[in-house]
């Protein structure tokens, strides 16, 4: 492990380039396994092995992206046990019989672990453990056989991702790199950007992260350039040969070898500490690519302390702008609360999560302690479902440690945990689940002796947890100091000495701060007004995070006034954009929709339209039942459902709505369509299709994440979909076009080498099914490449084979 490490500190590493286009060069037939060569056509495997350590690479991937206990399993051929140790073996010859120039060192094997091909819980039908228990399959053969480090490429979902990295490090103790599959936007298939996912991966401790696929160097330039500004870990980039088409039936790529090193010159000089090639890059390639580049310097990231959390889609800096945790998801003091998780009332818990999300706050706090329920259960599901329809990072909050990792280990993203304090045991307990699973963490300024009175006392236990904290490898970046807000009723002196530490944490220890801001007003009439003084005084002494109450106008009056006051809000637009027609008076709470009423539950008046865009399936189940009672169903279909889906698909479109919440508005509205199609069978009435549409993932190809995807979305259009499933052959789908008379067949295709089947299904449906048009989508895939291999449509996501659709079944 060292040796690896300690040279990528020395100088620029190369990894390989391509191996799929050197694989069907050499004779793959379409929808072949790639990964069955290991054993086939082993010689082959070597060759192309060694031919690439002969050019200069000093990391070579094993020819394992596609291998996993899905796809290899005691039903088929060859299982997986077979074919990992094969690739192994065959990737360890070629490193002990190339070539090497003088001084060279051998190269070292990286065992390559691609995506599973399918989407986890709760948009999917993997689960998290599942993922992890494939993932860990693969990589125990690897170490066993020898593995120099472990590779985890082409990611499109940070959760898998995660799965990946979790199982790499479980189960050995070799370098991990990881690089993800980015769109010329910088998002991954499932909403992630490039925050968020250096901010989990270097959260998990990955020893270097970067981008491969999809993109050649040119359009990688930019998503690097985002990487560089927050990364503190050596940087990888594995381009394609820049961008695909079809030429007499095989794919080619549009840039050549010199002009693919020169821009790979580039990314070296914009600070990449590996490259190498992906897609369509041969030996060749990379030769010239280390010809260009074996002489510049390496520049290792800076370490950037910065204090980051994330969701799967959005990451937070808590920093100099103030952080606004909502308070609401807590039953603490809240007697509907207590009843809703006493009830298994998972409903009125997303609608807090919601509320708050609309009302401002940039973080949800997560507590479901009660001595009666199963905690640990609980906060599992909580922050499962809270992360289906809510974009927002989360905070986890129990004293219970068991929930705590529970939680901290399903959680899609870097999660604020809440808490630790000084006393010896709870840190020794707490700061290794951090060290694991990746966190920023809420310190209590107390320890073994209790709650500091003074200024002095709370430093020192600042200091104590630091110390212990670095001992653990977690920096005071990944440190939040509570300077603990004591109620001011029974101590005149509370906020004095809570708002002095905050500025001598700031000051003194160059640290972060956070408090529970409603605290200091316990036991005072309108607490509001106290509460929304204090917390504008701890912001001007440096407060960095307050768990407050979102849903409180004063206490966001406060916020959004200091904002505009420390210049935190240039031309103080959002000040203006929030409160501009505002007539709201002090003491009111805001509440969901813009209803503004002092008291009051408006959770449970949500319409249709807003449960299917917030993705709140039970409340879409209800709001449809009550809307029936006077509408007629398709009158109900047409002027709610489908404008929701439509507002929803239009924010995915421009990239304000993730994918998640695109596939959880799907499911609200598909548990609205229930109720209908109930109320239609009983009054004799069909509902009408739009028109029916195969879907089908290409010969060879396992990785459907897409196509199920698109199904989803077609279903809820009121299109019919016949799902052909995964590797799927030509002759099954022009059959079932013919048979069936469909006019749109959607085929989909991850990998390199299943293009070649997707180009021949379109041959055979152009001459046995001349009446059918075709869409394509993947991430292999671009609008000139799917012209090249003779399809009508190039669909990049879901919306837009829904959008084609609608055209072509002439939908108004």
């Amino acid at each position: 492990m060292t040796a690896i490490l300690e040279e990528m500190k020395k100088r620029i590493l190369f990894f390989d380039g391509g191996m799929g286009s050197l694989l069907q060069a050499g004779g793959l037939k379409p929808g072949e396994l790639p990964e069955t060569w290991n054993i086939t056509h082993s010689d082959l495997i070597v060759k192309i092995h060694r031919d690439y350590l002969e050019s200069g690479a000093d990391l070579i991937k094993t020819n394992t992206f596609g291998a996993n206990g899905l796809k290899f399993n005691q039903h088929k051929e060859f299982d997986l046990e077979h074919i990992v140790t094969a690739a192994m073996r065959n990737a360890r010859q070629a490193v002990d019989t190339a070539v090497y120039p003088k001084g060279r060192k051998k190269g070292a094997v990286a065992l390559d672990i691609g995506p599973t091909g399918k989407l986890l819980k709760p948009l999917g039908d993997l689960d998290f453990e599942e993922a992890y228990e494939l993932f860990s399959q693969v990589v125990r053969i690897g170490v066993r056989e020898g593995a120099d480090l472990i590779l985890i490429e082409t990611m499109s979902d940070s959760y898998e991702a995660k799965a990946a990295v979790l199982a790499a490090k479980d189960n050995s103790s070799l370098p991990v790199f990881v690089t993800m599959i980015f769109d010329d936007k910088g998002k991954l298939l499932t909403g992630g950007n490039v925050e968020s996912t250096v901010a989990l991966l270097e959260g998990l401790g990955v020893d270097a992260l970067g981008i491969n696929c999809g993109l050649g160097p040119v359009q990688m330039k930019g998503i690097l350039e985002d990487i560089m500004k927050v990364v503190s870990v050596p940087v990888i980039v594995n381009p394609n040969a820049g961008l695909p088409r079809s030429e007499g039936g095989k794919t080619v790529y549009d840039i050549d070898e010199d002009e693919f090193a020169e821009a790979m010159k580039e990314i070296a000089q914009s600070g990449a500490c590996i490259i190498g090639g992906c897609c369509g890059t041969t030996p060749e390639h990379i030769k010239k690519m280390v010809a260009l580049c074996k002489d510049y310097p390496v520049r290792i990231p800076e370490k950037k302390h910065r204090t980051v959390i994330s969701s799967y889609a959005q990451a937070v800096v808590i920093d100099r702008n103030p952080v606004i945790i909502g308070e609401r998801i807590n039953p603490t003091g809240k007697s509907k609360f207590k009843q809703a998780l006493k009830d298994h009332n998972l409903e009125y818990i997303l609608k807090e999560g919601v509320l708050q999300q609309d009302n401002g706050a940039h973080v949800l706090d997560v507590n479901v302690g009660l001595p009666e329920i199963d905690e640990p259960s609980m906060m599992e599901e909580v922050v499962k479902e809270l992360q289906s329809i809510i974009d927002l990072p989360l905070q986890i909050d129990t004293s219970n440690m068991s929930a705590m990792e529970r939680a901290m280990r399903i959680y899609n993203g870097k999660p604020l945990i809440n808490s630790v304090n000084g006393k010896k045991e709870v840190m020794h307990a707490i700061f290794p689940l951090v060290k694991r699973y990746g966190g920023v963490v809420v310190a209590l300024a107390l320890d073994e002796d209790g709650i500091p009175e003074t200024v002095e006392g709370r430093i020192a236990v600042s200091k104590k947890i630091y110390d212990t904290a670095a001992g653990y490898g977690i920096g005071k970046e990944d440190i939040i100091i509570d300077a603990l807000c004591m109620t001011v009723s029974s101590d005149s002196k509370g906020a004095l000495t809570t708002l002095e530490t905050v500025r001598r944490v700031r000051d003194e220890l160059g640290g972060k701060t956070i408090l529970g801001v409603s605290n200091i007003s316990f036991g005072l009439p309108q607490r509001e007004i106290v509460n929304a003084a204090f917390f504008t005084m701890a912001l001007q002494n440096g407060l960095n995070a307050a768990i407050i109450n979102p849903n409180s106008e004063a206490m966001m009056r406060s916020y959004y006034s200091y904002c505009v006051l420390a210049d935190l809000d240039p031309q103080c637009s959002t000040y203006i954009s929030t409160y501009s027609g505002n007539v709201t008076v002090l003491g009111e709470t805001k509440r969901q929709g813009g209803d503004l009423k002092a008291g009051g539950d408006k959770r449970n008046d949500l319409s249709l339209q807003e449960s299917i865009k917030k993705g709140l399936k039970d409340r879409a189940f209800t709001a449809v039942s009550e809307l029936l009672k006077n509408s007629e169903p398709l009158t109900v279909i047409q002027e709610e459902m489908i404008p929701a889906l439509n507002e929803v698909g239009k924010g995915f479109e421009k990239g304000t709505v993730f994918l998640p919440q695109l596939l959880m508005s799907a499911e609200a509205a598909k548990a609205a369509f229930g109720v209908i199609k109930e109320r239609l069978a009983l009054s004799g009435a069909k509902e009408k299709k739009k028109g029916t549409v195969i879907l089908a993932t290409v010969k060879g190809d396992i990785h459907d994440i897409g196509k199920n995807i698109v199904k989803v979305l077609l279903e809820n259009y009121s299109y019919e979909v016949i799902d052909l499933g995964k590797d799927v052959a030509p002759e099954t789908i022009v059959k079932t076009a013919v048979e069936r008379n469909v006019k749109l067949v959607g085929l989909s295709a991850l990998m390199t080498t299943t293009v070649p089947s997707m180009e021949e299904t379109i041959r055979q449906l152009r001459k046995e099914a001349p009446f059918v048009k075709v869409m394509v989508g993947g991430a292999v895939l671009t609008k000139e490449y799917a012209i090249t291999i003779g399809a009508d449509r190039y669909c990049r996501d879901a919306m837009a084979s829904v959008n084609y659709a609608e055209d072509i079944f002439e939908v108004k």
